[in-house]
């Protein structure tokens, strides 16, 4: 089957085109939002959900204002989270799923309290400040049966998704080492003391414990697991601040272990003038190795063991059905980070069809980042800030 051909067929079998739309709801996003923007785009790209209601800015007046030019009906444009909360509980054509993308510090309180009244949510990560709250969001989503994923977007790229299918296979034996890195210049400036987008990343209260690596390396930490298939159990870490005033770090480095053998390397900065994005992932087992960049989504370098390098190009016939699934357009054309940050709301929108018809869902779309995951993450960056506190010292995660 030619590769326009499988895709159609992809999509037919995923349901594209539906008429009944979900009814999505989003906190946060506001205007001038790129996190916003980028969820907006994701969440209406295979026409599954259609955004009904919003609470979408700390100012009430500029929140439903800005709710009303996106096309959101008057009573569902909201000035606050507890606001909408309470009028979709009120409603028949409630909202099936609410995207959490606030201040960290607020992800807690708003994802417990729409768990609670009985609503699916996708939290922006971190999905908590401390692995106690976390645990408690774990305990709520099962208690309330009700999903609660983790917006760990890169997981959604079909290349991805590949690795992942690829180590569980076997392709690479056993994985010997993983090696992540989210390493940026965005946070290189020392004129962007005052700038508010950069800012509250440094603030304790706002941004809890971490900064550079509880905001962009628990991606690339995420990226390490999911696709490994293991687990952290033990890491050392040293944390840096290398930019004067600034009371969290803004350059870490984490060595790992994991539980099912392998050890890992966790480079977060800030600081990496000249790399633009810099997230990227290279996994290493027994018969070869994977190597694969953001910035660069479409490619993936496999080298099997004494054997030449390829190149895997996304939409390619040969890939595995993980990566079919989410890959939506041909071979060559470029899918960027609103196509993976939509697989993630596309494995939703199946899991959500498939809970309201009480049958099980699609095993290809149960890869969406959960609250277990979520929780394992931010106790993985409190284990590394212990770790940074003493020198380094190995603890336990």
């Amino acid at each position: 089957m030619c590769a326009i051909s499988r895709n159609r067929a992809i999509g037919a079998q995923l349901g594209d085109g539906r008429l009944n739309k979900l009814n999505w709801g989003l906190i946060g996003g506001g205007e001038g939002s790129q996190i916003g923007r980028a969820h907006r785009i994701a969440a209406g790209l295979d026409g599954r959900f259609r955004l009904a209601a919003g609470a979408l800015d700390v100012d009430p007046a500029r929140g439903r204002d800005f709710a009303a030019r996106l096309g959101v009906e008057g009573d569902r444009a909201y000035g606050s989270w507890r606001e909408m909360l309470e009028g979709e509980l009120s409603r028949n054509d409630r909202v099936d799923l609410v995207t959490v993308a606030t201040p960290n510090a607020t992800h807690f309180e708003i994802t417990k309290a729409f768990l609670e009244g009985g609503f699916h949510v996708l939290c922006e990560k971190p999905m908590t400040m401390n692995p106690d709250e976390g645990k408690i969001i774990v305990e709520v989503a099962k208690k309330t049966d009700r999903i609660c994923a983790v917006n760990y977007g890169y997981s959604g790229y079909p290349l991805v998704r590949h690795m992942r299918a690829a180590v569980k296979r076997g392709d690479l034996g056993k994985v010997r080492v993983v090696h992540a890195e989210f390493a940026g210049g965005f946070y290189a400036d020392t004129a962007d003391a005052d700038n508010p987008r950069v800012r509250w990343r440094f603030d304790p209260e706002q941004a809890g414990v971490s900064a550079v690596t509880a905001d962009a390396g628990i991606h690339a930490l995420h990226l390490a697991t999911f696709v490994s298939g293991q687990e952290v159990s033990a890491l050392s870490a040293d944390f840096a601040s290398c930019v004067a005033g600034r009371v969290l770090e803004d350059d870490s480095f984490v060595a790992f272990r994991m539980t099912g053998g392998a050890v890992g390397r966790l480079w977060t900065s800030g600081l990496a003038i000249g790399r633009a994005h810099g997230l990227a992932l290279q996994v290493f087992g027994e018969k070869g190795g994977f190597r694969w960049t953001q910035e660069q989504p479409n490619q993936l370098y496999w080298t099997p063991l004494g054997q030449p390098t390829q190149i895997l190009e996304r939409g390619a016939t040969g890939l595995s059905p993980e990566a079919d699934r989410a890959s939506r357009i041909t071979v060559g054309h470029a899918e960027g980070m609103p196509l993976a940050f939509a697989n993630i709301y596309r494995d939703l929108a199946d899991a959500i069809d498939a809970a309201r018809d009480e049958v099980p869902p699609d095993e290809l779309a149960t890869h969406y980042p959960t609250a277990e995951d979520g929780w394992r993450s931010i106790a993985t960056v409190y284990a590394a800030v212990e770790s940074a506190k003493q020198d380094s010292k190995w603890v336990l995660v």
